[in-house]
C-alpha cells in the first residue's frame, strides 16, 4: 500500500491498499483504489484535493474505487465564514470525476459512521453503497439541523439509522459489522469487471451445470392467485450460495440480485409474488432502471425470471407517478445491449409484463407450463371488456359471467400461444438452470466491453 499525501495533515487520504483491506482483494486481480473520508477533528481542515487525486487516480488506472465515509465529506460549516471573512457559492469539488466514474469503473461506497450533506451525496453516488446497522446513519442534514429548520425533534436512528434509509433505497446493503461490510465490499466487487472497458470476472465452476431442481416443477401453485418463494427459485436456478441481492427492503415487489451461471456473473431481476402480488410500483420501476443501468455499464448478462401482473394501481399509485416511472423502466429496458434472456414463470400482463425484455433484438425466452399472460388477467379484465354486456343481462349476470369465463379459459392454455410461435419455447421447469448455463456461454461470447454513455446513480 502507498499513501499519497501522508504530510498533508488532512481528513482525506488515497492510497491503493492497506494491510486491513489486503484480505477483501480478489485473487489474482488489480487491488482497487480506496478513498477514505473520515469526519473533522478540532481545528482540522478537509483536503478536497486529495480525494479528488483518488477518484482521478481510479478512473485514470480503471480499477475499482472503494470509498469509505464517516462524517460530512467536507461539506463545510458556517464557522468558516469567520475564518475566511466571506461567504461562497457552493459546489462540489471533483464532482467531475465522481460523475464520470459512475461510467468507467465499480465504485463501492461504505457508511462507517454518521453520514450527511455532500457525505452522502457521496455515498449515493456509487453502483452499491453500504452501512452499518446501528453504526452508520445517512441523512441530508442531522437532527440538530432538522429541528432548526423544521422544528422536527428527531433522533439519529429515526432520521436516518437502517431501517429508514434501507426502506428509502438510500443503501442497497446493510451490514451487521464493519468486517461484515468489507467482506460484502469484496463480494460486490468479485462480480463485476476492473472497469467498464472489461468483461466480468468468470470464476471456477463451483455447481453442476446440468444440474436439474424436481422442486421447480411443483413451485408454482395452480391457484393462480395463490403466491409462492421467488428467491427459493433463485437459489435452485443458479450457482449454489451464488445469489446477493441488493435493496431488499427497498421496492420489495422487485427483486435484484447478482448471481453466477456456471461461474459466469450475470444481473437477475425478478418479482416478489408475496408482495403486491409481485405487480410493479413506482419505486420498483426507479430500482428496477438503476439495476439495469448497472448490468449495461459493467456487461453483466441479465436473466428475468418473470411473474409480472403489471402496475399496481389504485390512487396511491397514482399520486405516486407510477406510469411515468414505470416508462423510464421500460425505456431501461430497450436502451440496454447486454443479452438478455427471460424465463416466464407465471404472470406477464400489460405495459408492465412488456418491459420482460427488449423486443426489438434477440434474446432468450421460455416458458415455464404455469405462463398466463395477456393484455389483462380474466379475472378483471372480464368485467370491464364485457360491462355493458353483463349490465344489461340483469339477473342472468352471474351465469352469464361464468360462461364467458369458461370460454376464455379455454383457449387460456401458455400451449396455444407457443404453437402460434407467440413465445419460443416451453421447457420443463427442472430444466431450467441447464438451459440458462447453455445460454450464458453464448451471451458472454457476444460481450461488447467499453464505457457506456447512460449511467446514472
Amino acid at each position: 500500500m502507498r499513501e499519497l499525501g501522508r504530510a498533508n495533515h488532512a481528513t482525506a487520504w488515497a492510497g491503493r491498499q492497506t494491510a486491513k483491506q489486503q484480505q477483501l482483494r480478489p485473487p489474482r486481480r488489480r487491488s482497487p483504489s480506496w478513498l477514505e473520508s473520515p469526519g473533522f477533528s478540532r481545528g482540522e481542515r478537509f483536503n478536497h484535493e486529495k480525494q479528488i487525486l483518488a477518484e482521478r487516480m481510479a478512473g485514470e488506472l480503471r480499477v475499482p474505487l472503494v470509498r469509505l465515509i464517516d462524517g460530512t465529506g467536507g461539506g463545510g460549516s458556517v464557522k468558516q465564514l469567520e475564518e475566511f471573512g466571506r461567504t461562497y457559492v457552493p459546489y462540489n469539488p471533483g464532482w467531475d470525476q465522481v460523475v464520470a466514474n459512475l461510467g468507467r469503473i465499480p465504485v463501492i461506497a461504505l457508511a462507517l459512521g454518521p453520514v450527511a450533506g455532500l457525505g452522502a451525496a457521496r455515498l449515493v453516488t456509487s453502483h452499491v453503497s453500504i452501512m452499518v446497522r446501528e453504526l452508520s446513519q445517512v441523512f441530508i442534514a442531522g437532527p440538530a439541523v432538522v429541528e432548526a429548520g423544521m422544528g422536527e425533534s428527531v433522533g439519529k436512528e429515526e432520521l436516518g439509522g437502517w431501517r429508514t434509509v434501507s426502506a428509502a433505497g438510500t443503501v442497497d446493503l446493510v451490514a451487521g459489522s464493519e468486517q461484515e461490510a468489507f467482506e460484502l465490499t469484496r463480494r460486490v466487487l468479485s462480480y463485476l469487471p476492473q472497469s467498464a472497458w472489461r468483461t466480468p470476472p468468470v470464476a471456477a465452476p463451483a455447481d453442476d451445470p446440468d444440474r436439474t431442481a424436481d422442486e421447480l416443477r411443483a413451485i408454482v401453485p395452480r391457484d393462480r392467485r395463490r403466491p409462492y418463494d421467488m428467491r427459493r427459485i433463485l437459489e435452485l436456478t443458479f450457482d449454489t450460495g451464488s445469489v446477493l441481492e441488493l435493496g431488499r427492503r427497498f421496492a420489495p415487489s422487485t427483486i435484484t440480485a447478482l448471481a453466477r451461471l456456471d461461474g459466469h456473473p450475470v444481473a437477475v431481476l425478478a418479482s416478489d409474488p408475496l408482495v403486491y402480488g409481485g405487480g410493479l410500483t413506482a419505486q420498483g420501476s426507479d430500482k428496477t432502471a438503476r439495476f439495469i443501468d448497472l448490468a449495461e455499464t459493467f456487461h453483466l448478462p441479465i436473466v428475468h425470471l418473470v411473474d409480472q401482473p403489471g402496475f399496481v394501481i389504485g390512487t396511491a399509485a397514482e399520486r405516486a407517478g407510477t406510469i411515468r416511472r414505470g416508462a423510464r423502466a421500460l425505456a431501461a429496458v430497450y436502451q440496454s445491449t447486454v443479452p438478455w434472456a427471460s424465463v416466464l414463470v407465471r404472470r406477464v400482463f400489460g405495459v408492465a409484463g412488456a418491459a420482460h425484455r427488449p423486443h426489438d433484438r434477440y434474446g432468450l425466452r421460455v416458458a415455464w407450463p404455469s405462463g398466463d399472460w395477456g393484455s389483462l388477467p380474466i379475472e378483471g379484465g372480464l368485467e370491464v371488456a364485457f360491462k355493458r354486456l353483463l349490465a344489461e343481462a340483469g339477473e342472468e349476470a352471474a351465469t352469464l359471467k361464468a360462461e364467458i369465463a369458461e370460454r376464455l379459459e379455454a383457449v387460456r392454455s401458455p400451449f396455444r400461444t407457443a404453437e402460434a410461435f407467440l413465445v419460443e419455447d416451453i421447457i420443463d421447469p427442472a430444466e431450467t438452470r441447464p438451459a440458462l448455463t447453455d445460454w450464458v456461454h453464448d451471451a458472454y461470447a457476444a460481450l461488447d466491453p467499453g464505457p457506456r454513455s447512460t449511467t446514472r446513480p
